[in-house]
């Protein structure tokens, strides 16, 4: 009666146990990369923002230095329905119409 060797089986366990600390640690790594990995391209992502951001607060500092002048901010105050003190304000409605139906050009 020949007796089978228990070798096959210490070796199936040797080469299974690397395997299975190998699939652990897998497991273990994959939440943190998958975050650093999404973490990343959001950091991408906001710092283009922050460069269309300062270029904005540029255009916006540039507008806002042309704008300084009292006659500028003058004009703009009157746009936007703002009067002097002791004056009246008059909203005038239909002047396109009126315009069109005497056939006067407008300015």
């Amino acid at each position: 009666m020949p007796r089978t060797s228990p070798k096959p089986r210490r070796r199936s366990r040797r080469l299974l146990l690397p395997l299975a600390v190998l699939i652990v640690m897998a497991f273990l790594y994959y939440r943190p990369l998958s975050s650093y990995l999404h973490t990343r391209s959001e950091l991408g992502d906001r710092q283009s923002q922050v460069v269309a951001l300062r270029a904005e607060k540029a255009r916006l500092e540039r507008r806002l230095a042309r704008t300084m002048s009292d006659a500028a901010l003058a004009r703009e105050a009157r746009r936007i329905g703002y009067v002097k003190p002791g004056e009246r304000l008059f909203i005038v409605k239909g002047i396109g119409a009126w315009r069109r139906l005497h056939g006067t050009a407008q300015p």
